[in-house]
């Protein structure tokens, strides 16, 4: 994937910085709140200004000197982003006179050696604009007043960022790339932000032992062997009776939008409680929603084992959601990177496997078959007759099979039907939807 210009928009808490990068992707990929310290990770997006891709990356707002764990986590994100874009939006609260938070980070974006802007924020008119002149003691050259929540002036804003970036030729990106994306899903605290840092192999999202930490879907880029792929760490998902409040409830709503657009989901658990009511629950949405599925049982380096306690465990598995058996189990360690490597080869069958295209002749003589093994039942004294099977639709893969009395065909044989086909064909870890339809 090409890359593109990265503007790192830092500044205090409660500046509007979520606000203005949702308005510049024109969706709600990061979560506002009145509250403070809502954004706490690196969000990024991408947007297309005058046929100039930028991409922008959110941060949490920086708190200078502060110990506290997680916002010392944050101010690590902030710095990371930082250092890696090519240019600061430093962005403040004009509603306010510069607080001394505002001056130690105006310090020390100047110090960045990066090109930087000064955007003063919540200039909702054009009598709020001399506002602007109380920021000039920051020592910026380029104070520019905006309205995030407006939209005021932030294209004068983008405009002056490509004039600073000096960029003289207009970048297209090849938008039929096809890129993978995958989401990991579970439990809070189950390690799915420590499994995202290890297959990034850098600290791209927090850790924290705190439940909760991540509260947005942070989409990455990921090059594995030549393949392109889109790694979305996701908030954990508790039941909804126990959701506390509206930034919890926006995170939930942010992970089933990653179920939704992903093409693979690994679903994962802590093998040290074993499969939760939860757990099943996350799966089962997965699999209702046509996407690939791989378990990923987190934490194996607490357990005590021996040689069988892997299939022990997956026998429990199977036993609790029995259509968990046809999707792939991986054992790891997120914190001692144990069978991490094998993550992405799985997923990538996987993903294969949800684009397979099956022809009509290679399905209907494997339906010749399975009616001389087993021919349908015949309810009410009807034969059913299953006389025609062609695949419809890939990704998730649906077939239409044809016969007398569709309506009559009982749930038992149709998990036979599907049974028999998995073991005929390659679809491991894809959810298989067979349409019976009237002939």
């Amino acid at each position: 994937m090409a890359h593109n210009p990265l503007i790192a928009i830092v500044g205090r808490p409660n500046v509007g910085k979520s606000t203005f990068f949702n308005r510049m992707l024109k969706n709600r990929k990061a979560i506002v709140d009145s509250q403070e310290g809502v954004t706490r990770d690196r969000i990024y997006g991408t947007i297309d200004w005058a046929g100039y891709p930028l991409e922008f990356v959110d941060t949490g707002g920086y708190i200078p000197d502060d110990m506290d764990v997680l916002n010392a986590a944050v101010r690590k994100q902030a710095q990371a982003a930082i250092e890696e874009a090519e240019i600061i939006l430093f962005m403040v609260d004009g509603r306010v006179p510069p607080t001394s938070s505002d001056s130690l980070l105006a310090q020390f974006v100047r110090e960045s050696g990066k090109p930087h802007l000064l955007a003063v924020n919540k200039c909702d008119s054009l009598i709020h604009d001399d506002q602007c002149y109380l920021y000039y003691e920051l020592g910026f050259e380029k104070v520019l007043p905006i309205s995030a929540l407006h939209g005021r002036l932030t294209g004068d804003l983008l405009d002056v960022i490509i004039e600073t970036l000096k960029l003289d030729q207009k970048i297209y990106s090849d938008k039929n790339q096809k890129v993978l994306r995958l989401a990991i899903v579970g439990m809070p605290n189950v390690g799915k932000s420590s499994l995202t840092n290890a297959l990034l192999k850098k600290e791209q999202t927090i850790v924290t032992p705190i439940a909760g930490t991540t509260r947005d879907s942070i989409d990455t880029s990921l090059r594995w062997y030549g393949k392109d792929i889109i790694l979305v760490d996701t908030a954990g998902l508790r039941k909804k009776s126990k959701v506390e409040d509206n930034i919890e409830y926006y995170s939930n709503v942010r992970t089933h939008q990653a179920i939704s657009r992903a093409d693979v989901v690994l679903v994962m658990l802590d093998a040290s409680k074993g499969v939760m009511k939860q757990d099943k629950t996350i799966a089962r949405n997965v699999i209702q929603k046509g996407k690939g599925l791989v378990l990923v049982v987190n934490k194996w380096d607490l357990i005590k084992k021996d040689t069988n306690t892997a299939k022990e465990f997956e026998i429990e598995i199977t036993k609790q959601f029995k259509i968990l058996g046809n999707y792939p189990t991986l054992f790891i360690s997120a914190l001692t990177k144990q069978r991490v490597s094998k993550v992405l080869d799985i997923v990538w069958n996987v993903y294969q496997s949800r684009q397979q295209k099956i022809i009509t002749k290679d399905l209907n003589s494997w339906l010749e078959k399975i009616n001389r093994i087993k021919a349908p039942p015949a309810p009410k004294g009807k034969e059913i007759k299953i006389k025609f099977m062609t695949q419809v639709h890939l990704s998730p893969p649906i077939f239409a099979c044809f016969c007398n009395y569709p309506q009559l065909i009982p749930a038992f044989y149709q998990r036979f039907f599907e049974n028999q086909f998995r073991e005929s064909f390659n679809f491991d870890g894809v959810p298989l939807i067979f349409s019976f339809r009237k002939k």
